[in-house]
């Protein structure tokens, strides 16, 4: 059941010892970071709620994907990331501008508690389903965007980057493009149980799945027209 507002704490839909000031600076370095090296092109950023609780769900192929979305979205995010990158400056960087360390190999519930709460904070919360990095194909899911908007009541909205990965068999490339494509928000059923949580997990990845190959589709429209 979704969080009681009792549970809900003033936090600018940051986790505890997140910077604002830093995290604003840090959006603005990640959505100018790799123009030199890209052509993004963005779409459907009018369809990002501006309030109000929302998890977040994108492919995942190379570490880029997660700072474009990070850089790219109109309004503060907290994305789960895998903790072996929290050690160092880096880590240091990374709890400051508000992200999340999870360890992937087992549930994680001070993970799960963290994001929780931003999300009854009224924050947006970015997963990557698959959990580890792959082909950003969403061959398979992982249930933990499941669980959040079951306990929070969040919104889900899915999110497409694609043409950070050299084809195979490609030459090397200059400036390529890489879309980033925003979909539809909407609100999964997630029932009580495993049972539930299968089903809901199950209705995010066909979803995310759908809009990735919609995204595959048209840049191979786009590629035989040229």
């Amino acid at each position: 059941m979704p969080v009681t507002p009792s549970a809900r704490r003033a936090g600018q839909g940051l986790p505890p010892g997140a910077v604002p000031w830093l995290h604003d600076l840090g959006r603005f370095v990640a959505r100018w970071l790799y123009r030199p090296a890209f052509r993004v092109r963005v779409r459907g950023l009018d369809r990002v709620p501006r309030t109000g609780p929302v998890v977040l769900v994108a492919n995942h192929s190379s570490m880029i994907e997660p700072q474009l979305i990070f850089g790219m979205l109109p309004r503060r995010s907290v994305f789960l990331v895998k903790d072996e990158m929290f050690t160092g400056a880096a880590g240091w960087g990374l709890r400051r501008i508000g992200q999340v360390p999870v360890n992937r190999g087992a549930p994680d519930r001070t993970a799960l508690t963290t994001v929780t709460e931003v999300l009854a904070d009224g924050g947006l919360v970015g997963v990557f389903p698959e959990g580890t990095r792959g082909t950003g194909d969403v061959d398979q899911a992982q249930q933990g965007a499941a669980w959040l908007v079951r306990v929070s009541g969040a919104v889900v909205l899915p999110v497409a980057v694609r043409g950070t990965l050299r084809p195979p068999g490609s030459r090397r490339r200059v400036r390529p493009v890489v879309d980033v494509v925003v979909g539809e928000p909407f609100t999964p059923t997630v029932g009580k149980g495993r049972a539930g949580l299968a089903q809901g997990t199950e209705q995010l990845r066909n979803t995310l799945a759908a809009l990735v190959r919609a995204v595959d589709d048209e840049r191979a429209r786009r590629d035989r027209e040229v």
